[in-house]
């Protein structure tokens, strides 16, 4: 099959999916509306879906004519609490909460790749599993699928995003660091409470938390190698009940970003030495709370992605297929990546200056030019058909 002819003649229908999505957008672990539509659409093609009864998403699996092995393609399909402003006529009915992040997107690609890919099923050689994954926004959606045993016989996966920051038209296949991985904290600073006027017979937390915002900026200036990208942010500070109080008590959140294993390992035993040393410095304790959430994203696998690229140049035409730059957001599908080492994920463009569709993900104003829907829809099925078609032969998992 031609998959560019055929997912331009299912263009209307792409895009369909992709405002009905978009007008029903749901929060992670709401996508409950999202996941029946989903369910229904894959169902009247006769795909094989399994649901879940304590969770939103669904797999769907499409077993090839022939033998070989199992090639994921994932759509996260969550949305993000924001009253949107985009100016489409098919805004969210949902009073703030909009798809400002291209999951509509991803999902109405995923379910054209899932069209094309059914009616060539008896040449495919190969089984392709399509997940149409929850709450990619909270970190950890990713985790139920592959931690429940539904994506233990996947020999392969590719994941894709919408990038503004790349032009329509275009699409990033990358080797190495693609994106950061992203890990919060909370750290709590207690001291002593006092009046205002008599600051020496207290221990003023909220100096003390001052002094370990400044001192934590020499984990990335002074600690990590500079080669390496890594952000330490604080993102909250909330300290003091009244003007004239000596407070007892700051708390501060904050998040770390890295593209190295190695700087992302570092930070915590840094941060919690900071931490410890500055407060008692300032007669106070204080104590850190570390949540590690998302790996990088490394596409690791060069072969994998040279296959990406070759597909890439099919659908897209071989100078569209571009280098861009490494992001310092995260993304949930790094976790299956981590799982599933014959992964990738790939960034596919939608700037487009010409339709004022120039405004960054999470913003009131995204919005697409939905002439790059049949291009994913596209580029998801030439992909996995390429994959098991080179692999044939191989025993899957």
């Amino acid at each position: 099959m031609n998959f560019a002819n055929r997912a331009a003649e299912l263009s209307e229908t792409i895009a369909a999916h992709r405002h009905y999505l978009h007008q029903h957008a749901e929060l992670s672990f709401q996508e409950k509306e999202t996941t029946a539509y989903l369910v229904e659409q894959l169902e009247g093609l006769g795909i094989p879906v399994k649901r879940f009864d304590d969770y939103t998403g669904c797999i769907a699996t499409i077993k090839g004519g022939k033998p070989g092995k199992t090639v994921m393609l994932r759509a996260d399909i969550d949305a993000l609490p924001i009253q949107e402003n985009s100016g489409v006529d098919f805004e969210s009915i949902h009073p703030g909460v909009m798809h400002a992040c291209g999951h509509d997107c991803h999902a109405s690609m995923l379910l054209g790749a899932a069209q094309l890919l059914w009616e060539c099923r008896e040449e495919l050689s190969g089984t392709v599993k399509l997940l149409f994954q929850a709450a990619e926004e909270v970190f950890v959606g990713s985790h139920y699928y592959w931690d429940k045993g539904h994506l233990s016989d996947v020999d392969a996966a590719m994941g894709m995003h919408v990038w503004p920051d790349l032009e329509m038209g275009d699409i990033a296949v990358m080797d190495g660091p693609l994106m950061a991985s992203c890990d919060n904290f909370t750290i709590t600073v207690h001291g002593v409470s006092a009046h205002g006027s008599q600051p020496n017979n207290g221990r003023d937390a909220i100096v003390a938390a001052s002094a370990i915002i400044m001192n934590l900026q020499t984990i990335v200036s002074r600690v990590d190698d500079p080669l390496h990208a890594l952000v330490v942010s604080i993102g909250t500070v909330k300290a003091g009940t009244q003007f004239n109080i000596i407070t007892d008590t700051a708390v501060m959140g904050g998040t770390v970003r890295s593209h190295s294993p190695e700087a992302r390992a570092l930070v915590e035993p840094a941060m919690r030495q900071i931490v410890s040393a500055t407060a008692q410095a300032f007669g106070c304790t204080a104590e850190v709370e570390y949540r590690y959430l998302e790996p990088p994203v490394i596409n690791g696998d060069t072969a994998l992605n040279e296959l990406a690229r070759q597909a890439g140049a099919k659908i897209f035409g071989r100078e569209h297929v571009v280098s861009c730059a490494r992001a310092m957001g995260s993304e949930d599908f790094s976790y299956l990546m981590e799982k599933i080492p014959s992964s990738l994920f790939i960034f596919m463009g939608c700037h487009d200056e010409e339709t004022g569709c120039v405004h960054p993900a999470h913003n009131e104003q995204f919005c697409i030019n939905e002439k790059i829907l049949p291009l994913g829809a596209a580029q998801y099925a030439q992909f996995a058909a390429d994959y098991l078609e080179q692999t044939a032969g191989g025993e899957g998992k």
